[in-house]
């Protein structure tokens, strides 16, 4: 097994996908071997000294797939360093208040697989990406009621800052 790390998500809209990227970017400027892999491609993780895993959040919840991928490799994730993050609007919300709420969110990964870091990010609205009626609705009223605003509310700064610290953890 080389250095090598893998870096994989499940994503709804795109931001996550991004999130992925700029942790894999990172990685790479430090010289670490790095592929980015969607979550329902992962087939094996002999290849992998440590994995990064992310989800986007739905109802307060990581995604089905997500969900998924960590019940099938439970074992294998269990037996080298890993690392999770989440994506998620609510921390584009209330100036950093709902952090520690958010971070409960990550109880269910927790109690599968022992992580040595969490990355908690906002996320990005773009209305017309999300895929139901129903929460285009929702979102639209959201955004009327001064809920959240639109736009890409990621932190790339804090991103890469947290992607930085990852290889003292997890090589």
């Amino acid at each position: 097994m080389a250095d090598r790390i893998l870096v994989t998500y499940a994503s709804r809209t795109g931001s996550t996908i991004g999130v992925a990227q700029a942790i894999a970017a990172t990685l790479t400027e430090q010289g670490m071997q790095v592929d980015v892999i969607p979550m329902p491609d992962v087939k094996e993780l002999n290849l992998y000294k440590a994995v990064i895993a992310g989800s986007a959040i739905q109802g307060g919840v990581w995604l089905p797939e997500a969900m998924h991928f960590l019940q099938k490799h439970r074992a294998a994730l269990n037996q080298r360093p890993f690392a999770a993050f989440l994506v998620c609007m609510t921390l584009a919300m209330g100036g950093g208040k709902y952090r520690e709420h958010v971070s409960t969110w990550m109880q269910p990964v927790r109690s599968l697989v022992k992580t040595r870091s969490e990355g908690l990010f906002a996320g990005a609205l773009d209305i017309k990406k999300i895929p139901s009626l129903g929460d285009r609705i929702k979102f639209r009223l959201s955004v009327i009621f001064r809920i959240w605003e639109e736009g890409d509310h990621r932190d790339w700064n804090a991103i890469r800052i947290w992607a930085s610290a990852l290889p003292k953890l997890l090589l």
